[in-house]
């Protein structure tokens, strides 16, 4: 399955901008320096376990 990085990236920009775009800029930028580019994935990247663990874990702790 291809996508689901560029999904959980763009519903973790979502649910902590909250529309605000300086703060997905910073989240995007926070993102980076995590060691993950959301400017690298789209639709159609292939999905990596590795990747998708490390953003399931940011999206668990935003709702703890």
């Amino acid at each position: 399955m291809a996508g689901k990085i560029k999904r959980l990236i763009d519903k973790i920009i979502a649910e902590r901008s909250k529309g605000d775009e300086m703060l997905a800029r910073i989240i995007r930028t926070k993102l980076i320096l995590k060691g993950i580019n959301p400017e690298k994935y789209s639709d159609q990247t292939d999905d990596d376990p590795a990747i998708i663990r490390q953003l399931e874990k940011v999206l668990q702790d935003m709702h703890h």
